[in-house]
């Protein structure tokens, strides 16, 4: 019976290097046990891709493609942090919106496999979590996000949701060094794109010029690979970035 639920779980993995981008996807039907989430102690899986441990604050994450593989654990050293007011993040002046938060303070260590081999690796990590029952308003296109870790431990999380008819709906947080969000109503934040890439069959904005002025912030962030393109059944661009 477990083959009639409606429901289809989706699971995208993603790894980029300056000079290559690797992507896959997975689907499965959670009514067989092939996908799904246990919140206590957390689990996530589909296949053989997994996101688990005793919390979410503390998580081993291991997923695979053709060419790639990462096996890697993430602890966080910080709080959850709500995105909007208090975890509402408002989407379109007409008030579309999603609940929201993120967990900016892992640090990671662990593998990559890439064809040239096994790599160690150390770092931070970024989730985010965001779930709604609407879509995009009827003039809205699609997004561009940012999440950037700040000189000094300050984190910033950006979008612009991108209108035809009228200027893109630009909102969001900066969150300080312990954690506390400070919500960047539409109009602190200004996005500019500077530089385009040709790639998935289109020009996708690779360079852009971001201010915020109530906080003396203006820089330029990049791509570090231009073409990190996820070709997968719904592909969108993204990967990491740098900013001066």
């Amino acid at each position: 019976t477990g083959w009639d639920t409606p429901q289809i779980w989706m699971g995208h993995a993603g790894l980029t290097t300056p000079t290559e981008h690797f992507s896959a996807e997975r689907f499965a039907r959670g009514g067989i046990g092939t996908a799904g989430v246990i919140a206590q102690p957390f689990e996530a899986w589909i296949d053989d891709w997994s996101m688990a441990g005793p919390t979410l604050s503390d998580v081993t994450l291991t997923a695979s493609g053709a060419e790639f593989a990462y096996a890697l654990t993430a602890r966080a050293t910080g709080p959850f942090v709500p995105q909007g007011e208090d975890g509402f993040s408002v989407k379109s002046p007409e008030g579309q919106a999603s609940y929201y938060y993120s967990q900016p303070f892992y640090e990671v260590s662990g593998t990559l496999t890439v064809p040239s081999g096994e790599v160690t690796v150390e770092g931070t990590a970024w989730l985010d979590r965001e779930w709604s029952s609407q879509p995009l308003s009827e003039d809205q296109t699609g997004w561009d996000w940012f999440a950037l870790n700040l000189p000094g431990g300050d984190k910033l999380m950006a979008y612009g949701l991108r209108h035809q008819s009228r200027p893109d709906y630009v909102v969001g947080t900066y969150i300080d060094a312990d954690g506390t969000p400070n919500p960047l109503p539409a109009g602190e934040i200004a996005l500019t794109p500077l530089a385009t890439t040709e790639v998935g069959g289109g020009e996708v904005p690779t360079t852009w010029r971001l201010r915020l002025p109530a906080r003396d912030i203006d820089i330029e962030v990049a791509a570090v690979n231009p073409g990190a393109w996820m070709d997968t059944s719904i592909s969108y661009w993204e990967g990491p970035v740098t900013f001066e």
